[in-house]
């Protein structure tokens, strides 16, 4: 299996995830299960059916992290630098409107483009990968083709 990249950060909110879908959803869902069992006929009770829903989706999730946390490569980015790579934070300016943008390049378990983290499998952290700043990049979006000019590359 392939390892799947992420930040320390990125890494311990998918363990802080984990720990509360065992230790507590899954306790009171439980509960919950053993309580709509107790009213009766299961057949027709909505509160049994909804918990065991829920309870579905709690187990899945919980194998999907065991098995990405399994798989994690833990990367440092202050251990990082040159050319823009993974855990680069890249200040681009958009060369049509001149608008400022700020990402962290990240895993995708870990990716919040409202939060400025970028997929590294994104179309624009594809399209930065190796370069520098000054450098100016093509991006083909969904929206069009966009184009940037690399202002800084730190690794924080």
């Amino acid at each position: 299996m392939e390892k799947i990249p992420m930040t320390r950060k990125g890494f311990d909110a998918l363990q802080t995830e984990l720990k509360k879908l065992k230790s507590e959803d899954r306790p009171a869902i439980i509960r919950a299960i053993a309580e709509a069992r107790e009213h009766g006929d299961l057949s027709e009770n909505a509160e049994y059916h909804s918990a065991k829903e829920k309870q579905s989706f709690v187990e899945g999730r919980i194998k999907e992290l065991e098995s990405v946390i399994s798989l994690a490569d833990v990367i440092d980015p202050k251990k990082l630098s040159g050319t823009i790579k993974f855990g680069a934070t890249v200040t681009l300016v958009d060369e049509d409107t001149d608008e400022e943008k700020t990402y962290q390049i990240v895993g995708e378990y870990e990716a919040d483009i409202e939060a400025g983290k970028l997929n590294i499998k994104s179309p624009i952290a594809r399209a930065l990968i190796g370069k520098e700043k000054g450098d100016s990049v093509e991006v083909r979006t969904p929206g069009g083709d966009r184009g940037y000019e690399v202002l800084d590359v730190q690794f924080v």
